[in-house]
């Protein structure tokens, strides 16, 4: 049961990550660029688009803020991602 758990979460992360990233380059962002609106380190958004990290409810707020979005149409595009 844990091992199914930790292939949801991977996929959620994988998905989220893809969200945002799609997000991103369709306002024409440049990583460095959206890095700074969110005051996020590059590296680390890098690790977001990848599904490298669990990002927390406040990180993902910071997100959807810097995309000018709400943060729930950014879950809503985290569903959509495949």
């Amino acid at each position: 049961m844990q091992v199914l758990n930790l292939r949801i979460m991977e996929a959620l992360e994988i998905r989220f990550g893809k969200a945002v990233r799609r997000l991103r380059e369709k306002r024409g962002i440049s990583q460095e660029d959206f890095a700074s609106r969110a005051d996020i380190h590059r590296t680390y958004i890098s690790s977001v688009e990848r599904g490298k990290v669990q990002v927390s409810i406040a990180i993902a707020e910071r997100i959807a803020l810097a995309l000018e979005i709400p943060l729930s149409k950014l879950f809503k595009e985290t569903e959509k991602a495949e």
